[in-house]
């Protein structure tokens, strides 16, 4: 067996990375789905910013799984990668990586696909470039 299979990393390109806080988690001290949902929005869209060159609006989100619970204070790191890029849509899978604050050690909580559509400055659909 390789190192590969015994100690797996994150796929994509980091795309955006933050820290949680008390104000984001529910009494047990982890933080909400829809929290990090929303970091994993505003990961997908750099990326689909960066290939469109421009707005971008998510249009869709699925196959969201939620690995295991993200404690307050875990820094939180989003990984996107383009997995299917159409006329004016990109398709992007979004993985969530915290890094405990004891121990350093990298771990994957989420993962989800988020579909974006290149708008332009009317908000009406545009081609990628």
């Amino acid at each position: 067996m390789s190192a590969i299979d015994e100690e797996p990393q994150p796929s994509g390109t980091l795309t955006l990375q933050t820290q949680s806080m008390p104000r984001d988690t529910n009494p047990q001290g982890d933080v909400f789905a829809g929290w990090l949902m929303s970091q994993m929005d505003l990961g997908g869209a750099i990326l689909a910013q960066s290939i469109a060159r421009g707005r971008v609006t998510t249009v869709a989100v699925g196959s969201m799984v939620f690995l295991r619970p993200v404690p307050v204070g875990s820094t939180v790191s989003c990984y996107a990668e383009a997995i299917e890029v159409g006329r004016s849509s990109i398709k992007t899978m979004v993985e969530v990586w915290l890094t405990r604050v004891d121990t350093g050690e990298q771990v994957k909580v989420t993962e989800g696909e988020f579909v974006f559509v290149a708008i332009d400055d009317r908000g009406r659909t545009r081609p990628l470039p």
